[in-house]
Parts: structure tokens; sequence; C-alpha cells
């Protein structure tokens, strides 16, 4: 056996070996309570939560000298007149309200607050990441009924390099870190509206590399 020939079988082995592995570590298949798509909660339930990097219109009404717009500092604390560092990221607007309105109420007689938000981020936590082979990869605030395809679009799609349809999307699920597959490739190229899924806040979608 010539030296080419040998070579010729170690890649066939370690290619073998790659498929094998590959195998072994499919995606776990999506357990019968979440049906066909991997969804853990319902998204019309979905609240916002304030984030690092949002503004805050604070509306104090009949009080303009304490209404104000701030911007969530990164430590989501922020500070407004007569009230100093306040945390608030992680919260709605409608508890930022309230606790704005107990902090005020040491200085003003029975303060009513209204909590606008200006260029929604929201928490890290509540972000879908979108890494690997997207044209855009990227950190997207997550929105209302927001689904892959939503995604897809806001990051440009996929690279000539990617496997689509070997993507996953990574969701913690009462505490438990899952990974469901899902079929981008389907979806974006061949249009198959089947291979749409809810995405929820917090969700990873992970598109790799395409071996060939």
């Amino acid at each position: 056996m010539n030296k080419l020939q040998t070579l010729i079988q170690n890649l066939l082995v370690v290619f073998a070996l790659v498929l094998v592995s590959g195998c072994a570590t499919q995606h776990a298949p999506l357990p019968p309570s979440l049906g066909s798509q991997p969804s853990t909660s319902d998204p019309e339930r979905y609240s916002y939560l304030i984030g690092p990097g949002d503004g805050l219109n604070i509306f104090v009404w009949r009080n303009p000298e304490v209404s104000t717009t701030v911007l969530v500092r990164p430590d989501g604390m922020i500070t407004t007149p007569l009230v100093e560092d306040l945390a608030v990221s992680g919260k709605t607007p409608s508890q930022v309200a309230r606790d704005v309105e107990r902090e005020l109420a040491k200085f003003i007689k029975d303060p009513m607050v209204t909590v606008m938000i200006n260029g929604f981020v929201g928490p890290y936590s509540e972000q879908i990441r979108v890494v690997g082979e997207a044209a855009r990869p990227q950190a997207l605030p997550y929105r209302q009924r927001m689904s892959l395809l939503d995604v897809m679009i806001s990051v440009g799609g996929l690279t000539p390099f990617a496997a689509g349809n070997r993507a996953s999307i990574v969701r913690f699920v009462d505490g438990n870190q899952r990974q469901f597959s899902v079929r981008i490739e389907d979806l974006i190229r061949d249009g198959d509206i089947s291979a749409n899924v809810d995405m929820l806040p917090g969700d990873t979608l992970i598109i790799p590399e395409s071996w060939f």
C-alpha cells in the first residue's frame, strides 16, 4: 500500500468519525408537551422588560419639575430628580412607575407617575442571540410573537457557507438548557413556512458551517 492510499484511508476514517459524532450529538427531539414548535410559553403574554440602554420618559402628573427623561445606566439603574440610584433593569414600565411613586412620596403628596420607553434594548436575559453563519450575527431585542423568519430577516439571512438545516435553538426550559433543531434553509430558501417557529426571550440561535 503506497503513501497516497494510506492518506486516503486515514481521511475516510476521520470523516466517518465526524459523521458518527454528529449523529451522536443530534439535537434533542421536541418533547411531547411542546408540540411541533419549540415554544415553552405563550408569546401573547409577553411583557417588555426594561434594560440598560433604554431611554425612559418619566412623567409626574402636576409636577413638571421632577418629570424627566433618563437613560438606563449599564448597571441597570437610573437617577431622577429626588430619586437616586433606582434599580429598573428587568422590570416593566408599570413596576418602575410604582417604584418612583414610592420614592417621590417621601417628598410629594400622592405622586402619580407614568413611565414611557424610548429606544427599546431590554436586558441581556431577554435578547435573542444569533451566532455562527448568519450574514450579520448579533443580539436582537425580543418582540412579541417574533418568529424564526423575523430573526433571519433581521440578521440578513445565511452566509453561503451555512448549514441552515442543521441550525438549532438553545433555550432554557424550567431552568434546564434544551436544544431544538430548526430548518432555516427550508424556510428561507425553499419557502417552507412549516419550518417557521416562535422565538422566545433569551433564545440563542446557532447556525453551523457546512461540512462541504
